[in-house]
């Protein structure tokens, strides 16, 4: 959603960041994104662009991983393929630092930045 809410381009700055690299979503968060298209506003049109990014990712089936919530999935995901993630969630954030994994998230709303602790 952040590229709608901020204005940027997402996989542009991305690689300008770190070089190449695979984009891949989780159906949950796919899942997800298509529920808050529903909505109206700004919420919605910004799920709406996160739902036409996501398809143009690599999209990994998360019916396998044992957790329940999206985060804990994305954090279980990223621990299990040693793979950075994309968010402005502070408390995902939080929990992805805990566990050694990088965290590629806005700075300032203009310039993504990498995190690792």
């Amino acid at each position: 959603m952040m590229p709608a809410q901020f204005q940027i381009d997402i996989f542009d700055e991305i690689r300008v960041l770190i070089g190449g690299f695979e984009p891949v979503v989780l159906s949950s968060v796919m899942d997800e994104l298509e529920g808050l298209c529903r909505t109206k506003g700004r919420d919605g049109a910004a799920a709406r662009c996160g739902l036409a990014l996501g398809k143009e990712c690599t999209i990994a089936d998360s019916s396998e991983l044992e957790s329940r919530s999206v985060d804990a999935q994305i954090t279980e995901y990223a621990t299990r393929t040693d793979c950075m993630v994309v968010t402005n969630d502070r408390g995902l954030r939080d929990v992805l630092f805990t566990r050694g994994i990088g965290v590629i998230s806005l700075r300032k709303q203009k310039k993504l930045e990498l995190f690792r602790r």
